[in-house]
């Protein structure tokens, strides 16, 4: 419910955040500055009118935009705090991304390939994100990349989207979307198609942009313009260097299953000339966690005895962060298992799964064993944690956590590796054969 606030002037909704001015405004949802009461957080809210969404049938879009944006949370994707509702409307309390769009830096010339490449890895980091969780954007333009105060890109728009479930049995998606001069060929064609593809053509027409500072596809005749799009006509301006212009080629392919995958562009000596800022400390992050191992040592015990309130906060029928937190069971970053075997027997277990695809280096220390992974994924190189903790002599509590790499890659090497390896050492008790928390 929106309220006034006691001086009369201020409109507070749901007793949470005070409203402030218009920032801007669309067919159908109006954005606002807005400030969390009890933290002073600024935040974008976004206002959206039930009953014009209900009418024009954009519902299923509405709601699709938030199912999206709650799975995808990424450095370069406007976040999503939190969606409330009123009887007429729909607020969504989003970041607040106060560099503008990226389309307003375009329109006052072409930019320079250093500072675009810097543009294409941020997009690129956030669309292979998306992928990886079933997610295809589907209008991928320049008004919908929006720039923070530091200039890093952040995709926004996600009510286009469509995810996995969405695929037809011939494994392709069916509905014509998005805007014209972004749109790909097999999207004009109307005979099904890959999102992930679909995805990858219009970063091309983005890369192509902010290169050019102009279309590649351009006509005044949409037919005229949706045949250029079909048969993959435009041309390289003179200033574009041989390898942007090779990339662009391999972006802009008008048959989708010859055209470049995420990978390939990851790979290409264009894409990888400079690395940006953010990318760069991560690394050194990565860097230290895998080489630090004086820090490594001196932070670990030997097996750590646990009190009450220790097996209470490990016990999941006393565990209040589900209060606190959203996540589903399966995005835990953690898990936790008991057993009556030593430890040396955890350890030897866990060295185990570590050599069997050679994938990880294994690291002891007293009563802490650290998986590292030699390959980098989506967010660094996954390196898991283990914790032992003594309850009695002959009784252990185990937690295994996330320490570093992508939720999404953790979670599939516990329920693919670890918990199949650990089941024969895992003690369950007789009311509860769930044994792995």
């Amino acid at each position: 419910m929106a309220e006034k606030s006691r001086d009369g002037n201020t409109t507070v909704l749901h007793g949470k955040y005070e409203l402030g001015r218009l920032l801007g405004h669309g067919t159908f949802a109006k954005v606002y500055h807005a400030r969390h009461l009890q933290t002073g957080k600024s935040v974008a809210m976004k206002v959206v009118g039930k009953e014009k969404v209900i009418k024009v049938g954009m519902m299923d879009q509405v709601k699709r935009e938030i199912s999206v944006m709650k799975m995808v949370t990424h450095p370069n994707i406007v976040e999503l705090h939190e969606v409330m509702a009123s009887k007429s409307k729909i607020y969504f309390a989003m970041e607040l991304v106060r560099g503008g769009e990226l389309f307003s830096k375009i329109s006052k010339g072409r930019l320079k390939e250093d500072v675009a490449r810097v543009y294409f890895q941020q997009l690129i980091s956030a669309i292979d994100f998306c992928h990886s969780r079933g997610v295809y954007h589907r209008d991928l333009k320049p008004e919908n990349l929006l720039l923070d105060e530091d200039g890093n890109l952040k995709v926004t728009d996600f009510g286009l989207s469509a995810f996995s479930e969405h695929l037809k049995q011939d494994g392709l998606l069916h509905t014509t979307c998005g805007t014209p001069a972004y749109v790909a060929p097999e999207v004009i064609g109307k005979k099904g198609y890959d999102g992930a593809k679909t995805d990858i053509w219009s970063c091309g027409v983005i890369l192509y942009v902010l290169l050019a500072g102009f279309l590649p596809f351009q006509d005044d005749n949409i037919i005229a313009l949706y045949k250029k799009i079909y048969r993959g006509d435009f041309k390289c301006p003179p200033w574009f260097s041989s390898e942007a212009r090779r990339l662009i080629t391999k972006l802009l392919d008008p048959n989708p299953s010859t055209r470049i995958t995420i990978s390939k562009i990851m790979d290409s000596s264009w894409f990888k000339k400079s690395v940006p800022k953010s990318v760069t400390s991560s690394k050194k992050k990565e860097d230290q966690l895998e080489f630090d191992d004086a820090l490594f040592e001196k932070s670990c015990k030997q097996p750590e005895t646990l009190n009450a309130f220790h097996i209470i906060s490990l016990s999941s029928g006393f565990d209040l962060s589900p209060l606190f937190e959203e996540k589903k069971r399966e995005e835990k970053e953690e898990l936790r298992f008991a057993t009556t075997r030593p430890a040396s027997s955890v350890i030897s277990k866990l060295e185990e799964v570590a050599a069997k695809d050679g994938k990880f280096s294994v690291k002891k220390s007293g009563s802490r064993i650290r998986l590292q992974g030699h390959e980098s994924g989506r967010k660094g190189k996954l390196a898991i944690e283990a914790d032992i903790f003594a309850v009695t002599p002959s009784f252990l509590v185990v937690e295994v956590k996330k320490d570093n790499g992508d939720t999404l890659e953790y979670n599939q090497f516990c329920s693919k590796e670890l918990r199949p390896a650990l089941k024969d050492i895992l003690w369950t008790s007789p009311a509860d054969n769930s044994a792995l928390a």
